[in-house]
């Protein structure tokens, strides 16, 4: 039958795979580093990979497919080992869940959205829209112990490393803030130097949007202390 299907351009793909995350029926798989519709007829043509994709690389077409199965994507969800990015699926993360300790439960996980690294997140995704926004160095969360509750929590949170990740983000943090009615923005790194360049992007972002937006920097020490 001819109807509208998905088509992903494998030369803009950047691998990201957050559009197999964003696939609830599982059409989408990641194969040698590329998305790929790999069951078309568990595509339903409605397109909810489309703003997961930072780079565009999905359009709609139409053309022979089959018809969309949901009973077949039922039942994958069903067993659902896992999902097509490779991440743990719905029933084993409940599995996991479930053999949790209650000291663990006590302290649940504030976040809000996935995918977190500030290279991954597409510019447009609508979890921005009227967000408070936290732009940490990833070093932070680990050395500062109550970073969900006292930083994550009822924020959209964006992570990278100034001195390991290639180029600036300011182009991207300008995309995001200029597209997006954000609250206020949150900057969170590490007391060391290489951490002021994700404090200097978050800076160059704010003035190229022309926006007024509140923001604060707060600063975390080696052995886990903040300075603000």
């Amino acid at each position: 039958m001819i109807r509208k299907i998905i088509k992903i351009n494998e030369g803009k793909c950047n691998g990201c795979g957050a559009c197999a995350t964003a696939c609830h029926e599982g059409a989408i798989e990641m194969v040698n580093g590329k998305a790929k519709l790999t069951r078309e007829s568990y595509c339903d043509g409605l397109g909810d990979c489309l703003p997961a994709c930072p780079t565009g690389a999905i359009t709609f077409e139409e053309r022979e497919a089959p018809a969309y199965d949901e009973a077949a994507v039922l039942a994958s969800r069903a067993k659902s080992p896992s999902l097509p990015c490779g991440c743990p699926g719905t029933a084993s993360r409940q599995i996991k869940r479930a053999n949790v300790s209650a000291a663990t439960q006590s302290t649940p996980s504030q976040l809000l959205q996935w995918p977190v690294q500030i290279k991954l997140v597409p510019t447009n995704a609508p979890y921005f829209h009227g967000a408070n926004l936290l732009v940490a160095a990833d070093c932070t969360a680990y050395a500062y112990g109550n970073f969900h509750n006292d930083f994550i929590r009822n924020r959209i949170t964006l992570i990278g490393c100034p001195k390991l990740d290639e180029g600036d983000y300011s182009d991207k943090l300008t995309a995001i803030i200029s597209n997006s009615d954000i609250k206020s923005v949150t900057v969170v790194r590490m007391e060391v130097p290489c951490c002021s360049g994700i404090e200097n992007a978050v800076k160059k972002a704010l003035l190229a949007s022309g926006k007024f937006i509140p923001w604060r920097v707060v600063t975390v020490t080696t052995d886990g202390k903040l300075i603000e």
